[in-house]
């Protein structure tokens, strides 16, 4: 499967959704103008992801361990909803026995990041956040 790189912008994050080197992240800051355009790539790669997963786990009896890394120094009420539509995605995976982990990167002092991370993880019902303190 081909790889999702998209590069931070001045108002957007950075994305790296690498499933040959097991690297899955979010990371910068997430205020884009038009976040739903923003975001329609990395929803719509991870959907086509889903569907390469169910298909190598049923074709080649083989199941991936997916680790998702959010590392966000800010992020609007209009990127909230993407990320937990990202959330949501890998929490389904989680339920049908998929080895998800998603891990919640934050700076010490930042309590609200911290905050919004256990939040989103309020909303999830197979998938447990892990929250990381930078």
């Amino acid at each position: 499967m081909t790889p999702l790189f998209l590069q931070a912008g001045e108002d957007s994050p950075k994305v790296i959704l690498d499933p040959q080197k097991g690297i899955f992240e979010i990371s910068g800051e997430s205020r884009p103008e038009n976040a739903s355009h923003f975001y329609s790539h990395v929803l719509k790669w991870l959907d086509q992801f889903k569907t390469f997963l169910y298909w190598e786990k049923k074709e080649l009896n083989k199941t991936r361990e997916v680790v998702f890394t959010f590392k966000l120094a800010y992020f609007n009420s209009t990127s909230a909803k993407y990320l937990l539509d990202i959330l949501l995605l890998l929490d389904g995976l989680k339920g049908e026995k998929y080895p998800v982990e998603v891990n919640w990167h934050y700076h010490q002092p930042d309590e609200d990041m911290k905050y919004a991370g256990e939040e989103f993880a309020r909303s999830l019902s197979h998938l447990k956040m892990e929250m990381i303190e930078l």
